[in-house]
């Protein structure tokens, strides 16, 4: 039987503060009046409660409110310096770090190097001086560290880090050893958990279970059940980087469980590079690549920049004899993939009327005629040339290569939602970002086709840097629970 909690005048007291607190922290400066009607409380109650709040500092004056009839009333605003919060996020190239006050408003956001060398020596002092570029009129309540990896929580140390990239942060007990060298309560936790937290307000404010894959260099998931984020027994929930699937090298065959194999292989930025390489898509790193690909293959279909929408007939046949009949409009390149002498359908990238006959010169090979058979409009931004190209620059080569990438994605996908069943699936990092709404699409319809899930499939919403963002929402929850006695209670606001 549950003993139920009985109602002593204290706990109704910090009930009705924390009320007043949460609420002033959404709505902003309110009046006496606006408290009591929007937490329910009495009048003489709502100024007892200002009044223990203003007595602890943790409420202050914000002024008269002005312009209205009758007795200009006072407002009241949360003390925004009651409390401050830090987040840092660490990367294998810099440390970032921002504070804010207590109410959420950011005082400073900085970036510094890593640590110079491995030793927890050199990440405190690292760590120590990027905080020191952001710092807080008082020491932060709370520090929360977003790293590559997660704390295990039955042995504290960092697990599902490579040595390569966080040598400085394995040694015993890392959470409580970097707290008591700074001298300030840290927290670590997984970078791309941090980026789950921060759409919560964002892409997943409309449903409390939902799944982030995080697709960059590296790949990573976040799921947040219930609206709670999920790490699991040993803190490793996400991590499916490792997560095996038919086509990529197993734990066995790479010959440790944090090797070179499962999801990563097929997936990771330098398969997804090499993928379209092999499709004829330039690029010198992954993201890059995956613009060009989005890129190509929107320039067939009326959809991208470069598109050609045919209204009449275009023939090419027998000795280079190329009749147009119709409009023609191009917007940039239009690339397709041709057959013959000319490699690749012809790049519209000029700005004219085709009447007549003309010669034109195509990067494929040979000289064409073009023998026009009425009059087509020829509208592009360019120069008035049009120049075929080979096969990497096909808008099938392009849709090929892009459908495997969507295929790869929604292979690891589908073994998450179908034990998870979320309602949704966040597409976030710099892969997914490339390939914007055609890449989501793509993976969308893909996932479908695998599983019986209904989840529905969007991009990031958060803009800037979605782990300092996730870090420092925990940071200031935490503070908050510590300063105002416990987190919001249930009000009547709305």
């Amino acid at each position: 039987m549950t003993e139920l909690v009985r109602g002593t005048p204290g706990l109704v007291r910090a009930v009705n503060d924390r009320a007043a607190l949460h609420l002033l922290l959404r709505q902003g400066p309110l009046t006496r009046p606006e408290i009591s009607r929007l937490t329910g409380l009495s009048k003489p109650t709502a100024s007892q409660v200002l009044a223990r709040l203003e007595g602890a500092g943790l409420v202050v004056g914000n002024g008269l409110r002005t312009g209205l009839p009758g007795r200009v009333p006072e407002t009241y605003r949360v003390n925004a310096a009651a409390a401050y919060a830090t987040a840092v996020d660490v990367t294998p190239d810099r440390i970032a770090v921002r504070t804010a006050d207590i109410t959420g408003a950011v005082l400073g956001e900085a970036e510094a190097p890593v640590p110079a060398g491995p030793g927890r020596e050199a990440l405190v002092e690292a760590l120590r001086a990027a905080l020191a570029l952001a710092p807080a009129p008082r020491p932060p309540r709370r520090v929360v560290v977003g790293v590559q990896g997660a704390v295990d929580p039955t042995t504290g140390r960092l697990a599902y880090a490579s040595e390569e990239d966080m040598a400085a942060w394995l040694f015993p007990d890392v959470e409580r050893s970097l707290g008591e060298a700074l001298g300030l309560p840290v927290r670590i936790e997984n970078d791309v958990n941090l980026a789950a937290v921060a759409e919560r307000a964002h892409a997943a404010a409309d449903c409390p279970d939902f799944v982030l894959l995080w697709a960059d260099e590296g790949l990573g998931a976040a799921l947040v059940i219930g609206g709670r984020l999920h790490r699991g027994h040993f803190g490793g929930a996400g991590e499916v980087g490792y997560l095996p699937l038919p086509g990529a090298p197993t734990a066995r065959e790479a010959g440790h469980p944090y090797g070179r194999h499962g999801y990563q292989e097929l997936a990771g930025g330098d398969a997804i590079r090499d993928l379209l390489h092999a499709h004829g898509i330039p690029g010198t790193d992954f993201a890059e690549t995956v613009t060009e690909a989005v890129r190509r293959a929107g320039a067939g279909d009326g959809t991208g920049a470069g598109a050609r929408a045919g209204v009449g007939v275009e023939a090419r046949a027998g000795a280079g004899v190329e009749a147009r009949t119709g409009v023609e409009a191009g917007a940039g390149s239009a690339v397709g993939a041709g057959a013959g002498a000319e490699p690749g359908t012809a790049v519209g990238a000029g700005a004219g009327v085709l009447t007549g006959a003309r010669t034109e010169v195509m990067a494929g090979t040979g000289t064409w005629t073009a023998a026009g058979t009425g009059t087509g409009v020829e509208a592009g931004t360019g120069t008035g040339t049009e120049a075929g190209t080979g096969p990497g620059e096909s808008v099938e080569a392009a849709r090929a290569g892009l459908g495997v990438v969507a295929a790869r994605l929604a292979s690891g996908l589908a073994s998450i939602v179908t034990v998870v069943d979320p309602g949704l699936v966040v597409l976030a990092g710099r892969l997914c970002a490339a390939g914007g709404e055609p890449l989501r699409a793509l993976v969308e319809r893909e996932l479908h086709a695998l599983t019986h899930s209904r989840a529905r499939i969007r991009l990031s919403a958060v803009t800037g840097n979605p782990v300092l963002a996730g870090a420092l929402d925990l940071a200031l929850t935490a503070a908050r629970d510590e300063v105002f006695g416990g987190p919001p209670p249930v009000t009547h606001c709305p």
